[in-house]
């Protein structure tokens, strides 16, 4: 998937084209036969009514922009040991890097990765296994990581090394050893047209990007939504959410302010179009999906 933002262009790079997850535990609050009427919207891409699963993809965004090439979440990896996870844990041959390749792209030609956030599906591509020791398979980048975030981390992973799937050890501390690790505040441009925007609530120091180029406006939100039953139904915060009810005051804001000034917004894990306009109807949201 592909779609431009002025003279930027963007594409969808998948680590996991489809994954599901029951709705009740990914959205405790959720209730999918409220969705009944938005049925036709939603599947086959976002829900599977029938097995009252919510489908999510776990990708990457890479941005480029004023000869920028821009790498923005790095989904789970390959190798990393997940057992609490099947589906991430050890895997090999996902074909991500051939992705890349088919873009035109080597490893070395990204120039900044960007992490939202830091849980074990955002930076798992970070590093990847080389003759027994975890370097960073984007060797010639800058990593981006919210000094929020990351102090937050480097704090819980400290009291308990195995929180986060223990991928703090595998897929950030190697980058911090090799000082290829700039942390980034609120309001700073990291790119022409490209900066930052504070997103709490699904983490502590969660942030996005502000992306305007020629007149269009976007925004890379990360895991603020995580899919389109949340713009439906803005009140449904994860179970993976550090702050819930943060998370929701963050949402709604980041609706409002798409709704009112027209912006695209990018969301980590949309499948198929992989962005959606926001329109509002009294005082509900619908997604227009596509750019």
């Amino acid at each position: 998937m592909q779609f431009t933002i002025g003279d930027a262009r963007v594409d969808v790079i998948a680590d996991i084209e489809c994954f599901a997850l029951p709705a009740k535990r990914f959205m405790p609050t959720a209730s999918l036969e409220a969705l009944l009427p938005h049925r036709e919207m939603l599947e086959p891409d976002h829900v599977d009514f029938e097995q009252d699963t919510i489908l999510i993809g776990v990708q990457a965004l890479l941005l480029r922009v004023a000869g920028r090439n821009i790498l923005v979440d790095t989904c789970v990896g390959e190798e990393k040991p997940r057992p609490a996870r099947p589906e991430w844990h050890a895997r090999r041959a996902s074909g991500f890097l051939e992705k890349l390749a088919a873009l035109g792209l080597a490893p070395e030609d990204i120039d900044t990765v960007f992490c939202t956030h830091l849980h074990a599906d955002h930076v798992g591509w970070n590093t990847r296994l080389i003759d027994g020791r975890w370097v960073p398979t984007f060797p010639r980048a800058r990593y981006l990581m919210g000094k929020v975030e990351l102090e937050h981390w480097l704090a819980r992973q400290a009291e308990n090394p195995g929180v986060n799937h223990a991928s703090f050890a595998d897929s950030v501390q190697p980058l911090l050893e090799a000082k290829l690790v700039d942390t980034v505040i609120d309001g700073q441009e990291i790119a022409p047209g490209v900066t930052l925007l504070p997103l709490p609530g699904h983490s502590p120091g969660q942030m996005g990007l502000r992306v305007t180029r020629q007149g269009e406006r976007a925004v890379f939100c990360g895991d603020a939504i995580h899919s389109p039953v949340q713009i439906l139904r803005p009140e449904w915060s994860s179970a993976f959410c550090s702050d819930g009810a943060e998370a929701i005051r963050t949402r709604l804001s980041l609706l409002e302010c798409a709704a009112e000034e027209n912006l695209l917004l990018v969301p980590a894990h949309f499948r198929g179009c992989g962005c959606a306009r926001v329109r509002k109807a009294g005082e509900e949201f619908r997604p227009l999906f596509g750019a």
